[in-house]
């Protein structure tokens, strides 16, 4: 059996990663901290300055309970170690930071350690299956590598070890929970101490996701952020707010620190665009999650065929002059999510099957970039490709990508149930690593640059910026990644 078809059938399980990674990058779009974890040459670590900074700001107790004690594998103690070493200097730095490891496994009474192991499960922990082979047979232990961090009334579970897209050693694994130590009990402290709740805004009125197809991720921003919808309608403020000073000057400030642009399927109109690009020009962070060709599985339900047809929403001029270019193409890849169908029955009632969808891609990271450090695989649905632009002073990283058995269908693609009854010709697959998703960090040119009318480009109320202030944008090209499904005849996701 080929490689590819081995991690094929392992995959199964990563369909439980679903949308909820995509937080992290609306995380980092509105207020980007690099953190970085140094080793010494004696293991000894180093605090970067932001973290300092927020640990001496503390004004009430951050209690961690790590739930890594009692006797376990050694790879796992190391974990434990350098878990303790980092709150031991964050305790060196504000004594607020209090903590305890505890053993969740203690108790010799079954039901006991489960009811133990159900409660941290409903609080947000995963745990890790390990299984230890020895002279007296197979062992397999629970094993919760993460913790619960309080402050105040509220809580955040901190989970260190992240599923991947393929299998790996526990090693390599713990090597990376290690390296993101600080910014993960970091983070957990600014999700609790931060009052302030800085503004987002889901565009509409381009055929975008809308508020019941994203009502999960809608949900699960709200605790740390403030969340809007809003409609351009081609009006000058409704991104911006713009104050008159005494000598008839005006103050241009954006009223959101993102916006997120997710699947439309409508055009843009140029006072639209120019709305964004000067919103961009200002400072804003834009997440677009853009579909260069559209494609839908409730044609497929009905039919068992369609057509994957370019998505065109005049917005290519507006990314190519960022510094990126959407392609007008569907990628297929072996490493997919699997999806039901029926193969048959038994008396009388359909029998269901998990079959992988080529075209559902499992994505992930392949750089050891903040934004994705801590990422497992991501679903995707009838993705494309993409590339970047040479932009002075761009910085342009890409964040995620496809396996390395994938391949590209350019538009007008045919899609058809049917091939899930044969077996791909892996030859095909012959594509490694393809882009899907791509940080662009800099200070930007305008789109509007040198094509504005003179009086326009003069007028103190429109205050036309050629270029932005530093800022940052990601672009994913796939409008569904965020997408929840949605009952409706129950009337919920």
């Amino acid at each position: 059996m080929s490689k590819a078809k081995k991690t094929l059938k392992q995959g199964a399980w990563i369909q439980l990663i679903l949308v909820i990674v995509i937080i992290v990058f609306v995380n980092i779009i509105v207020s980007f901290i690099s953190y970085r974890v140094d080793f010494t040459e004696d293991k000894i670590y180093s605090v970067s300055d932001d973290t300092r900074r927020m640990l001496n700001e503390l004004d009430d107790i951050v209690y961690f309970q790590i739930y890594l004690d009692g006797n376990l594998p050694p790879d796992y103690r190391q974990l434990k170690i350098a878990t303790r070493e980092m709150l031991d200097e964050f305790h060196v730095i504000s004594d607020k930071v209090q903590y305890e490891f505890i053993n969740p496994s203690h108790s010799e009474d079954p039901k006991e350690r489960y009811t133990i192991h159900k409660n941290l499960e409903e609080r947000g922990l995963v745990a890790d299956q390990y299984r230890e082979d020895n002279e007296e047979g197979v062992k397999f232990a629970r094993i919760f590598p993460g913790a619960i961090v309080t402050y105040r009334a509220k809580e955040v579970p901190v989970q260190f070890l992240q599923p991947e897209r393929f299998p790996i050693p526990l090693e390599k694994r713990i090597d990376r929970a290690i390296n993101d130590i600080e910014f993960n009990l970091s983070y957990a402290i600014s999700l609790l101490t931060n009052e302030e709740k800085p503004p987002i805004a889901f565009i509409e009125g381009h055929g975008e996701l809308g508020p019941r197809e994203t009502a999960d991720i809608m949900r699960a921003l709200q605790d740390s952020y403030t969340v809007e919808r809003v409609r351009l309608n081609e009006e000058v403020n409704s991104l911006t707010e713009r104050l008159a000073d005494d000598s008839g000057d005006y103050v241009i400030n954006n009223k959101y620190e993102s916006i997120i642009i997710a699947g439309p399927d409508s055009a843009f109109s140029e006072k639209d665009k120019f709305i964004i690009d000067q919103y961009i020009m200002y400072g804003g962070k834009v997440l677009w999650l853009i579909d260069p060709v559209f494609a839908s599985m409730d044609s497929l339900s009905y039919s068992g065929a369609t057509m994957g047809i370019t998505n065109n929403i005049f917005l290519d001029d507006m990314l190519f002059n960022y510094g990126v270019r959407l392609n007008t193409d569907l990628i297929m890849d072996l490493i997919a999510l699997p999806i039901p169908m029926v193969a048959g029955s038994t008396a009388g009632q359909p029998d269901i099957e998990f079959f992988p969808w080529y075209f559902f891609p499992l994505v992930a990271s392949d750089t050891n970039h903040p934004v994705v450090n801590n990422i497992g695989a991501v679903k995707t649905e009838f993705v494309s490709s993409l590339d970047t632009i040479m932009i002075p002073g761009i910085k342009k990283t890409f964040l995620m990508s496809t396996s390395p058995y994938s391949r590209r269908l350019n538009a007008p693609v045919y899609i058809n149930l049917n091939i899930l009854d044969e077996e791909p010709d892996e030859k095909q697959f012959n594509e490694n690593y393809i882009p899907v998703a791509v940080l662009l960090e800099g200070s930007f040119k305008s789109l509007y640059r040198n094509r504005m009318p003179r009086a326009l480009a003069g007028s103190k109320e429109i205050a036309f910026k050629e270029y932005s202030k530093p800022t940052s944008m990601i672009v994913i090209a796939d409008g569904d990644v965020i997408r929840n499904q949605f009952h409706y005849s129950q009337g919920y996701p």
